[in-house]
């Protein structure tokens, strides 16, 4: 029996662009309660896209990366008689747009050489563009749904 469902906590808009993505953002790039500078990464990594891309909407261009980065499908483990077999399953909408999100500060992190604002950025114009990790994470992803399609009918 499942117990009750987790409270969501409320996100605060960011101060900067008024969105609770960028918020999230911000927090998940966070670390040791370091908001500050969290915010000047993410707001530094937002204007050196913009230049990148000659663009005036950060916000717009954001969007379009987590867009593109964010898995329509994913498997997840179901036992059936002894047996464990991965299920593909539809991703909810806040969901992909949080996995997108872990992914692009993940393979930011673990690139060397740059600063973080640097490796976030050329991370965020990479999925804009649809290449780099976070978008062949996400084709993984799919390819190990599609090809576990056969077991779709012990969703539950």
């Amino acid at each position: 029996m499942r117990r009750r469902k987790a409270q969501e906590k409320e996100v605060i808009f960011d101060p900067k662009y008024n969105s609770k993505t960028v918020a999230k953002f911000i927090n998940m790039v966070m670390t040791q309660g370091k908001k500050n500078i969290a915010e000047k990464i993410v707001y530094g990594a937002f204007d050196i896209m913009k230049k990148k891309l000659n663009d005036l909407d950060a916000l717009k261009l954001f969007h379009k990366a987590i867009d593109n980065a964010r898995p329509r499908l994913e498997v997840k483990p179901r036992r059936v008689g002894g047996a464990t077999y991965q299920v593909p399953v539809e991703v909810r909408q806040d969901r992909g747009t949080s996995i997108a999100l872990r992914w692009m500060r993940d393979f930011a992190r673990t690139k060397k050489g740059k600063s973080m604002m640097e490796k976030m950025a050329d991370e965020l114009v990479a999925a804009y563009k649809g290449e780099g990790s976070s978008i062949k994470k996400r084709d993984d992803v799919h390819k190990m749904a599609e090809s576990n399609k056969a077991y779709a009918h012990f969703r539950w």
